[in-house]
């Protein structure tokens, strides 16, 4: 089978290698976002799928827009089965979305967390299950009739990295058994009363208060490495984890001081804290950082 394959990020990257990899299975086309400028030197900077399709003589096409009429006529002349679509981010138009059926592969269980940051989502809801939705796609975003789900479990620690590759290899797996058993598949449409949204992930997300040590942690697991979490002077919390979450406390008391960590409190529970990153310096632990500030047992982490 021929397919047009649609993607930009690192789990496009191993989506597309999976279905390289895959026999009777050839990716006639590439289309993914413009390169872009990297780092202080504002280098040019292709996507790394980019990278992979032309190691492998696979055409790419970049265009701004897929709107455009020339955009969209310059598609349609490229003969294919499907078109797999896995983080492109750029809206199908009704043109392309009626020249093959379009495979999108959601990283959440659909109808649920719909939008740009479903598996940050699942973190700062403390799911305890997730998974990777294989849908046909329609002009809404990510409304279309589910074709598969797989599920995974989420343990009460994972990061978000981590949690990120997993639901990659997800999806991987899901691609070629969508694309080999489509004929096999009934769409179902989704339930819209269930359906669920999450925004773009922005830095201001990354802002705390102690109030809520559960919730807390929970945007650490989300939002580690970027946008990290921080306390309104710009105090990064680099390293944390839930220490009780029943008791209540005077936000952000010093509880207990230990040899490699301190207790700190919130308005509902507790959180241990390793180290912290004080704006425009360095990562310490957070000892040095206590002793620098000359903070003790009772006193506010400030």
């Amino acid at each position: 089978m021929k397919i047009i394959f649609m993607g930009t990020p690192e789990y496009a990257k191993v989506i597309l290698q999976r279905v390289i990899d895959t026999k009777d299975i050839e990716v006639v086309a590439l289309y993914t976002q413009p390169d872009k400028p990297v780092g202080r030197k504002k280098i040019m900077t292709p996507p790394e799928v980019k990278t992979l399709a032309c190691g492998n003589s696979i055409p790419v096409y970049q265009p701004s827009r897929l709107r455009d009429v020339e955009v969209v006529a310059e598609l349609l002349q490229i003969e294919c089965d499907y078109i797999v679509v896995a983080a492109y981010g750029q809206i199908l138009p009704r043109a392309i979305l009626e020249h093959a059926p379009c495979i999108n592969l959601h990283a959440s269980i659909l109808p649920q967390y719909r939008g740009a940051s479903p598996i940050q989502q699942t973190l700062l809801n403390g799911d305890k299950q997730t998974g990777v939705t294989a849908m046909l796609m329609e002009e809404g975003l990510d409304t279309g009739a589910i074709l598969k789900i797989n599920t995974i479990e989420v343990s009460a620690d994972e990061m978000v990295e981590t949690l990120f590759e997993r639901l990659t290899q997800v999806a991987a797996d899901l691609t070629i058994d969508v694309l080999e058993n489509f004929d096999s598949l009934t769409p179902i449409k989704q339930d819209e009363e269930k359906a669920t949204h999450c925004s773009k992930i922005t830095r201001a997300h990354g802002e705390i208060t102690l109030d809520n040590a559960t919730e807390i942690y929970n945007k650490y697991r989300a939002f580690t490495p970027w946008p990290g979490i921080f306390l309104e002077n710009g105090l990064k919390l680099k390293k944390i984890e839930l220490e009780e979450s029943v008791t209540h406390n005077e936000m952000g008391k010093i509880l207990k001081i230990q040899s490699d960590s301190i207790v700190v409190g919130c308005k509902e529970g507790s959180l241990r804290i390793f180290s912290v990153q004080a704006q425009s310096k360095n990562e310490v632990d957070i000892l040095s950082y206590i002793n620098g500030k000359r903070l003790t047992l009772d006193a506010i982490l400030s």
